[in-house]
């Protein structure tokens, strides 16, 4: 069983943890201890080799819901930490979300700009949604060129790449002029290869249930907006 989990913990024991439980519950408490200090060991030594830092390309995609969430709890973060934040939205503009009004309250630490228009079936005019989306990149390279923000969000632009408002290598173009030490995150479910390839970090959201589909339960501020 120790030769087991030792495997096991070399890669993290991301994919076998249900497989393991059993034999972790059998564990004594002498064998529990000894691997706890081996996988103290592990962390330690892979602290000790990450030692820089570096501004990061991140993409959140998938067709599972916390894209954007997870992008404003970065925010948060940023913003606990006294930098400055910019997040334009791309697609999203038709409701009043509820980040937006928070975010009013931290002044000029961050800019909020929602230039969308809402979902492209509510539009119905592809040439409007390109302009804004264009509008949107353009704002939102100026974020990203400008080296007073730690961190600028570009919220539901990988479903503008989708639906070809905007091409990928311009946006390629566009991420390699930010500072060294600023993030960019860029949100949204159909996020191309290519965008995906660049990235430092890539988290693809899967959708288990969703309330919309299984339940016919509307989307309710605090959770969707």
């Amino acid at each position: 069983m120790q030769a087991n989990v030792d495997g096991v913990l070399e890669e993290d024991g991301n994919a076998l943890e249900e497989a393991l439980e059993e034999a972790f519950t059998s564990e004594t408490s002498e064998q529990y201890r000894k691997r706890m200090q081996r996988r103290k060991q592990v962390q330690e030594q892979r602290l000790a080799k990450a030692c820089k830092e570096k501004g990061l390309i991140i993409v959140h995609t998938g067709n599972g819901k916390g894209k954007t969430t997870a992008a404003l709890g970065m925010v948060l973060r940023c913003l606990g930490h006294g930098y400055r934040v910019a997040i334009v939205q791309f697609i999203k503009g038709a409701w009043e979300p509820g980040e937006k009004m928070a975010f009013s309250r931290w002044g000029d630490q961050i800019e909020f700009h929602a230039l969308g228009e809402g979902f492209t079936w509510e539009t119905q005019d592809r040439q409007r949604d390109t302009e804004k989306a264009r509008q949107a990149w353009q704002m939102g390279l100026a974020f990203i060129r400008n080296p007073d923000y730690k961190l600028v969000v570009l919220d539901e632009i990988n479903v503008a790449l989708k639906l070809g408002y905007l091409q990928v290598e311009e946006v390629l173009a566009g991420l390699e002029q930010k500072p060294m030490d600023s993030h960019v995150i860029l949100t949204g479910r159909g996020a191309p290869p290519q965008l995906i390839e660049r990235a430092d970090l890539v988290t693809e959201m899967t959708l288990i249930k969703h309330p919309f589909r299984e339940q016919g339960v509307k989307a309710q501020a605090g959770i969707e907006y």
